[in-house]
């Protein structure tokens, strides 16, 4: 059994007359420890897709299963709170706090066990990524890009979860950077089993994945 499943998901919105597909009868598969990526061009439908496997909007037709149930079942929200790490493009860290109170805020609203003493978990992951004790306690918008995104894939990582899902993470970064995000991906997802999902539109990201899917007019194939 796949982690987790894509079964004939289709996204459309009616234009007139005309019905338009985003995705169109999409399937696929992916598990743990794993890295993906799914690349297309500007308005491919990249996004939509992963709105949909994060539950933050639903198809209207087909599921979507999570170590077979589905995550329809388990109810969105809920998902969202104990089942998915999500890293966005622009970070959407909270700015009026420190890097480590984003984290914690992350960790205060799952419902999964986490190790005790919060506080010093959540400093112990940052410094894991690479932001020190020193920099884990500045408000985020004095941090550089690179680093607020480390301090996004910290709090994704927070509420142990093994779902991570990533919106173009490296596309506000320069080229060294974007080595090293895609680094700590492949081993989220090699050294501690997590299933990685990365939308992007770099070739060179989709290159250093174990598994590339590429959509193009709403439909899904492998990138070989």
């Amino acid at each position: 059994m796949n982690f987790l499943s894509v079964q004939n998901i289709s996204y459309y919105f009616q234009d007139g007359e005309e019905m338009r597909y985003i995705l169109d009868d999409i399937s696929c598969s992916f598990d743990k420890g794993r890295f993906y990526t799914i690349v297309g061009e500007s308005g491919s439908g990249k996004t939509t897709l992963l709105s949909l496997l994060a539950a933050l909007d639903k198809p209207q037709t087909g599921k979507i299963l999570i170590e077979g149930k589905d995550i329809s079942s388990i109810g969105f929200e809920r998902f969202r709170r104990n089942k998915v790490g999500i890293i966005f493009q622009s970070y959407n860290l909270i700015r009026y706090m420190t890097a480590v109170e984003n984290i914690l805020v992350a960790m205060s609203i799952t419902e999964n066990e986490l190790p005790p003493h919060h506080k010093e978990v959540a400093y112990n992951l940052l410094d894991y990524l690479g932001i020190t004790r020193e920099k884990a306690d500045r408000l985020v918008t004095k941090l550089s890009g690179g680093e607020q995104q480390r301090v996004a894939i910290a709090r994704a990582l927070s509420t142990n979860v093994d779902l991570i899902l990533a919106d173009e993470p490296t596309g506000n970064l320069n080229e060294e950077m974007e080595n090293e995000i895609v680094g700590i991906f492949q081993k989220l997802a090699h050294e501690h089993g997590k299933c990685v999902i990365v939308v992007t539109h770099s070739r060179q990201i989709a290159q250093q994945s174990d598994q590339s899917y590429v959509l193009h007019k709403g439909k899904l194939s492998l990138h070989e």
